[in-house]
């Protein structure tokens, strides 16, 4: 397995491995296929552009999965549009996504989080093996008024 990292150049290679995450697990992100599928090559490289970190895993031809990775203050780098492809759930791959986004952080001095729905409990055990430790629902909102827990990796 080969992990690659995309820019604004790549976004027709970005455009499709996110599309076929869009609708295969519609449920894991915030954006909807349907906002996509017809939006224009600016705004798939403006996409590649202003989150600098896209990491594509493939073996071969074969799109394993994506993942990309946002600084969030001077502190943090948010893990955000993780998937893996149903046919390598459960091969490593994730895995291997999450500690790239990680070490990448971790170059520039900060920690990781992401956040990730309640009810989706095989990412939450895949982010606990990868050493996230869930810390509850966002600052200013209750139990129930989220989704989303977020969960957090402090540097090594």
């Amino acid at each position: 397995m080969e992990i690659t990292r995309l820019g604004p150049e790549d976004w027709e290679r970005f455009r499709e491995v996110r599309l076929e995450a869009l609708a295969e697990s519609p449920e894991a992100f915030g954006s909807r296929h349907a906002d996509w599928v017809e939006a224009p090559a600016e705004r798939w490289r403006s996409r590649l552009t202003r989150v600098p970190l896209t990491l594509v895993a493939q073996e071969g031809s074969e799109v394993l999965g994506v993942v990309s990775g946002n600084p969030t203050g001077e502190d943090w780098v948010e893990l955000i549009s993780m998937w893996v492809a149903p046919q390598a759930r459960g091969l490593g791959v994730a895995r291997q996504l999450i500690d790239a986004v990680v070490d990448w952080a971790a170059e520039q001095g900060r920690s990781t989080y992401l956040m990730v729905r309640s009810d989706n409990v095989r990412a939450r055990r895949t982010y606990e093996r990868a050493g996230f430790v869930d810390t509850g629902v966002p600052e200013g909102l209750a139990p129930g008024e989220s989704p989303e827990n977020r969960m957090e990796r402090p540097t090594r």
